[in-house]
């Protein structure tokens, strides 16, 4: 297995540059999840890192091999980089049986008969799909045929996986059957990973470690309950989970808590916006989950209207009303429309500059 490290990595198409200066090391048998919307560069640095692109400029290496170096002009191609890349579309030989699919990369590498079998069975044990060894792709399910593919790429032992959306394909429940049955793949072979999603739940679910990334550039890096506790700016808060924002003026910052004056003249107190100037503007996240309704133990009270509700199983989503704002709440609590207090926690909000207007 291999630590995967980027340093400074470039990749430009004409004046659009795709990544920008990205650095990351993801460690010897580590998960990381490389997160962010269509076109924020994931996909783009997963190729470089597989040796599909070619960067611009920057250094990557992986198990302590360099696979780019622009300064030394080094760059190896793919097929020598020894690594597992498994996409969404599956991509099996609809000709082949199973055994034949996970076989080809053997042959590709003229690995010896008796060897190749051996390999084929240990790789669709992994994957639990020796019964299925005779069958086509056509006649296996969606999740069966991505199974597959995992043992077509884990049988002549990469140095690491890649994956790029792979569930994608697949439907709600057998998505999430997937991914814990992805985790517990991962960490029974103990192969470093690099996992490439735009979906927060598998990120989050899946991830030791995730890199969110916006307009080729990682935006955070951290554990998925550092992204999800404290978002590193608006664009992370917003992207992962659902945030409620609340811009206004500074009214004091002292003593580790900020007061927020908000347009409806309703102020807020939280922990938190060192550094900022009284009179200056700041924007406060809050998750639904965090809020409570009748005010509770809470430390700021807002007054709203329940404009809408909607029954979620387990919980009721509300949308409240706030001085013109429409502000979401997630409770255990059946409420009918009308007036409520909102209760804001002092601690479980993050606090940043407010954007510039314009």
């Amino acid at each position: 297995m291999a630590e995967v490290v980027l340093r400074d990595l470039v990749r430009r198409y004409g004046e659009v540059v795709a990544v920008d200066r990205v650095s990351l090391t993801v460690a010897d048998r580590e998960f990381v999840t490389l997160l962010g919307p269509s076109g924020c560069g994931k996909s783009t640095t997963l190729a470089a890192i597989a040796g599909l692109e070619r960067p611009t400029s920057g250094f990557l290496a992986v198990g302590g091999e360099t696979f780019f170096d622009s300064r030394k002009q080094v760059f190896v191609e793919a097929e020598h980089r020894n690594l597992g890349l498994v996409f969404q579309s599956y991509a099996l030989w609809p000709h082949k049986t199973v055994q034949e699919n996970v076989a080809f990369p053997l042959q590709l590498r003229r690995i010896a008969r008796n060897k190749q079998k051996e390999l084929i069975h240990e790789a669709l044990a992994l994957v639990e799909m020796e019964s299925f060894a005779d069958r086509y792709p056509s006649q296996l399910s969606g999740g069966q045929q991505q199974r597959v593919a995992l043992a077509r790429t884990l049988v002549y032992k990469p140095k690491v996986l890649l994956l790029d959306e792979p569930l994608s394909n697949l439907d709600a429940k057998l998505r999430d059957r997937a991914r814990t049955w992805l985790r517990h793949l991962q960490r029974e072979v103990g192969i470093t990973t690099i996992y490439v999603t735009h979906d927060q739940t598998e990120a989050l679910s899946l991830s030791d470690r995730i890199a969110v990334m916006s307009k080729g550039r990682i935006a955070q890096l951290g554990t998925p309950h550092e992204i999800y506790e404290r978002p590193a700016d608006p664009f992370v808060a917003d992207f992962i989970g659902t945030s409620n924002f609340f811009t206004g003026e500074v009214m004091e910052q002292a003593s580790g808590r900020l007061v927020l004056r908000l347009a409806d003249e309703q102020t807020i107190t939280v922990e938190g916006g060192d550094g900022m100037a009284r009179g200056s503007r700041a924007t406060l996240a809050v998750r639904p989950e965090r809020i409570h309704v009748g005010g509770g133990t809470a430390g700021s009270l807002l007054k709203g209207r329940i404009t809408e509700r909607a029954y979620m199983g387990a919980r009721w989503l509300y949308t409240v009303e706030v001085g013109g704002q429409a502000v979401r709440v997630e409770t255990e609590a059946d409420l009918a429309s009308g007036e409520v207090a909102l209760g804001l926690p002092e601690r479980d909000v993050a606090v940043f500059p407010a954007p510039a207007a314009g």
